[in-house]
């Protein structure tokens, strides 16, 4: 009988539990009370932890978007760095000076560094 005894006896602790709960008489006592600035610190812990998840998501979505913008502004870069290099062949400038109409002429002789000596003043 005393198996039996014990069953009953946690259904009627569980509708006793549950009536309390709902009733609000369980909130209200005192050992509860005293474990609720517990209670209040692992809920702020709690929302501290999602708010931080948050905020490091957010900063990973914005590093992420500005890599991609270099990514970006880097093969721009190179592409313009082509066109100028495309441009100052002497070929190309060749091509665009007869283009333009200019009367000017390709050197035939190639450049010569010219050296300057000073002279001694006395």
């Amino acid at each position: 009988m005393s198996a039996k005894d014990n069953t009953s006896g946690k259904s009627k602790n569980r509708r006793n539990g549950l009536k309390s709960f709902l009733g609000g008489s369980l909130l209200a006592s005192e050992k509860v009370m005293r474990q609720m600035p517990f209670v209040f610190f692992v809920a702020f812990l709690g929302i501290l932890m999602i708010s931080n998840r948050y905020w490091s998501e957010k900063t990973i979505r914005r590093m992420e978007a500005v890599q991609d913008s270099i990514k970006e502004l880097r093969a721009e870069s190179v592409t313009w760095e082509t066109e100028l290099m495309k441009m100052n062949r002497p070929s190309e400038i060749v091509e665009k000076v007869k283009s333009s109409g200019l009367d000017l002429q390709e050197a035939s002789e190639p450049a010569r560094k010219l050296k300057v000596e000073k002279a001694d003043r006395e």
